[in-house]
């Protein structure tokens, strides 16, 4: 497994990369309490969203690679100290523009689907 894009980033916040391949990437995070907005547990949706943007990234798989835009439906709750798995794919690619079609299950549940939209630059997006 050669990650080459976000190698940097957080797994606590994000998800640990599982398996990645050609245009295709398997994340896992384990969500916690930190991540949840009441007492109930309930996990914010932006940790689910960054879980699923990671596994798109990694999926394409470029050092310049950004997201543009992405469409997402959150399906089922996830509580703080749930196990989930976001699955990507890379199902069109044109030119420089790359849709990924990504997943979030909670063992067969699935909590998270979106498309997102991401680009391959030719530079690092802030040089």
């Amino acid at each position: 497994m050669n990650i080459i894009t976000h190698q940097a980033i957080n797994p606590e916040l994000c998800g640990t990369a599982l398996d990645v391949g050609k245009n295709t990437s398997r994340v896992e995070l384990r969500t916690s309490q930190n991540m949840s907005v009441d007492d109930s547990g309930l996990v914010h949706g932006g940790f689910i969203f960054g879980l699923a943007d990671y596994a798109a990234m990694i999926a394409v798989n470029h050092p310049h690679v950004v997201l543009g835009g992405a469409n997402v439906k959150f399906i089922k709750p996830v509580v703080a100290g749930e196990l989930v798995t976001a699955e990507a794919e890379v199902i069109q690619s044109e030119g420089k523009k790359q849709m990924v079609q990504v997943s979030v299950n909670r063992k067969d549940d699935v909590v998270f689907k979106g498309e997102f939209t991401c680009f391959v630059l030719d530079k690092h997006v802030l040089a």
